[in-house]
């Protein structure tokens, strides 16, 4: 463990490689799963205001599911999440060809919106926890991500790294800037190709 101010890391976060392979995983991570995205009382409030902005960009079943059910969801651990379609893939996913993609991403890259998209899809397959002293920054080895690992280990890209936009979001420059500097005085030095 490496801890940082108010935040521990799993040193999975420095040693494992990663990167998104797309074309191989197909976008797993918004359809597979036993509830939607976990979200944050922001991000809820968020959803809604931007609603009419995201809409235009989604399926038909997503719009339907979103219409009926919210743009967010309590799931079984009481925690507010985005809904799923059939409790398969998150309603607001969008297909490029056989890839699901996220369709709040896709409204804020045509700039429709300013929000880019929740930080726990971002950060994925790294999830942070608040706790009442600290927050813990861990990575989930998951079955659908192995295409990233393999592509990471392929190109050299350490977790730390790849998720470098998201990771400062969620705890600014100066954390992470103490965590690059973490990474390279265990021989983890980042690659130029991010």
């Amino acid at each position: 463990m490496l801890r940082i101010d108010d935040t521990i890391f799993s040193l999975d976060v420095l040693e494992k490689k990663f990167r998104c392979d797309l074309p191989r995983c197909l976008g797993s991570c918004c359809r597979y799963g036993d509830a939607g995205a976990p979200l944050t009382d922001e991000e809820v409030k968020i959803l809604k205001e931007i609603w009419p902005e995201i809409k235009p960009y989604l399926r038909p079943e997503g719009i339907r599911v979103i219409e009926n059910e919210g743009t967010s969801v309590t799931d079984f651990e009481k925690e507010k999440v985005t809904p799923l379609i059939n409790n398969e893939e998150c309603a607001y996913t969008v297909l490029n060809g056989s890839i699901f993609l996220c369709g709040i991403e896709k409204a804020w890259t045509d700039g429709s919106i300013s929000f880019r998209k929740p930080l726990s899809c971002h950060l994925f397959p790294v999830r942070i926890k608040q706790y009442r002293d600290f927050k813990a920054v861990n990575y989930q080895e998951i079955s659908i991500c192995r295409p990233g690992r393999e592509c990471g280990t392929g190109e050299g890209v350490y977790l730390y790294e790849f998720l470098k936009e998201p990771l400062i979001r969620a705890l600014g420059e100066e954390v992470y800037h103490d965590l690059c500097i973490a990474a390279i005085g265990l021989g983890r030095t980042p690659t130029s190709k991010i």
